[in-house]
């Protein structure tokens, strides 16, 4: 990407929110680096990916970046940039240089990323304090500016007296998706339904792991996505069963189910799917019944994901779904209530059953209720209480059961594994599933794998 892929004043509106809050905190500066160059093996490089805050601030997709935003009576965003470069843009790729960037993106300046260091200690200057994401590669920087501008300060130049962290900011920004970022997600949401039907398609036994991958990825690249959203994972028989398995060479066998996890990145923004389906097309047995419970977890789950219930009560409804369901297959033993107490149910279902979504995938934003009340003596995850659910959120649900080969597991529900994940915005007055492109029922998979 080289141009913004939303209208500028997009970006512009999120600079002059991020620099209002700043200024309601008592002002100061905020910088933020875009994301380094990564190298990989002798002269190569990992392909590029921008840092997510920094381009939710700017849509400026070029290494060797930095913005720097000024909170006062005259707001400014200056951005630093590489400098016009033909030879280098012969081996390399077009850049935008300072004046064009300034131009296209919206900045109150640019100037060449080599003058950073001495500019940013001019900035810094009598400035109450310096905000930056804390740990991201900047610290080091920032500290030595900090460090100048005390060795110097008989001559008036005062050097920010604190330091605060973005993150919590930008992640609370970052939360709600405004009308573009919906759109673009709709239509990653779209492109990977797509993908997984293809896969869907394409699979039979006597083919491998890394053949549905490849289909995933045609149908990525082909229908505009810039890269997959995060590695494929693509498990089939006891490979079903690892929660971050990536696609191998294991042959996919008849009797097998296939678990696909894959999702595209679209202008910077994730889709995540997750579909479980019977190599051969046809679920049988305890493959069924499996499939079905964690459909009926996930539909429970997803009926839980509206504006004013919490974070947690989506996952909650999963797992006593999951729970009683288990409890009738005779995988668990004892009351309902009593599983989920002792905590049995995580033999099988040992994940969440979602996380934000958006620019990255597991995106930014808290997921507690910072302003309730905190108990050491509770468990970890009830410590405090999860945060309430908003019109513009986008989540993950994503229940699932994993049965690995144990003596007490009776052998027909060896090696099954089944996820069903969706992608779902909450809305003023509910959800709207941004993936349901791409079958989920037992007729529906069936259906297509007939086809």
């Amino acid at each position: 990407m080289s141009n913004p892929t939303q209208h500028i004043a997009v970006y512009q509106r999120r600079r002059a929110a991020l620099l209002a809050q700043m200024q309601h905190a008592g002002g100061g500066v905020a910088v933020i680096e875009a994301a380094p160059e990564l190298h990989r093996n002798a002269d190569s490089e990992f392909p590029y990916r921008f840092d997510s805050n920094f381009y939710y601030l700017t849509g400026f997709a070029e290494p060797g970046a930095a913005l720097v935003l000024i909170a006062g009576e005259q707001p400014q965003s200056i951005l630093f940039c590489r400098e016009k470069n033909e030879e280098r843009e012969i081996w390399d790729g077009y850049r935008h240089g300072p004046a064009a960037a300034r131009e296209l993106f919206g900045f109150t300046a640019a100037h060449d990323i080599e003058t950073f260091d001495a500019t940013l200690r001019e900035l810094l200057a009598n400035q109450p304090t310096v905000w930056t994401l804390m740990g991201a590669g900047l610290d080091g920087r920032i500290a030595k500016g900090i460090e100048h501008l005390r060795e110097r300060s008989r001559n008036g130049q005062l050097a920010p007296g604190s330091v605060r962290d973005l993150a919590p900011v930008l992640g609370e920004m970052r939360l709600i998706k405004d009308v573009h970022e919906l759109a673009i997600m709709r239509e990653a949401g779209r492109i990977s339904a797509a993908a997984h039907v293809r896969a869907m398609r394409h699979c039979k036994p006597g083919l491998r792991e890394y053949h549905l991958e490849a289909e995933l990825l045609h149908e990525f690249r082909t229908q505009g996505a810039e890269s997959p959203a995060y590695t494929s994972i693509v498990g089939t028989g006891a490979n079903s069963c690892i929660l971050h398995y990536r696609a191998g060479n294991t042959e996919i066998k008849n009797g097998d189910v296939v678990l696909i996890d894959a999702g595209c990145e679209l202008h910077g923004y994730a889709s995540d799917i997750t579909r479980t389906f019977p190599a051969n097309g046809k679920f049988m047995g305890e493959q069924r019944a499996i499939y079905e419970l964690v459909l009926a977890a996930q539909e429970a789950s997803i009926a839980a994901v509206r504006s004013g219930r919490r974070f947690s009560d989506y996952h909650d409804a999963s797992v006593r779904t999951l729970t009683d369901g288990l409890i009738q297959l005779k995988l668990l033993e004892g009351t309902v209530d009593g599983a989920i107490e002792s905590l049995a149910y995580r033999r099988f279902y040992m994940h969440g059953a979602g996380h934000w979504l958006g620019l990255d995938v597991h995106d930014a934003g808290e997921y507690m209720d910072v302003n309730a009340p905190y108990n050491p003596e509770a468990p970890e995850a009830k410590r405090r209480a999860r945060r309430l659910l908003a019109a513009g959120m986008v989540v993950t649900v994503e229940p699932g059961l994993y049965i690995r080969p144990a003596k007490d597991v009776p052998e027909g529900f060896w090696n099954i594994g089944v996820r069903i994940e969706d992608d779902i915005v909450v809305t003023e007055s509910g959800h709207e599933n941004l993936t349901r492109g791409v079958p989920v029922t037992v007729a529906e998979i069936e259906a297509l794998m007939r086809r």
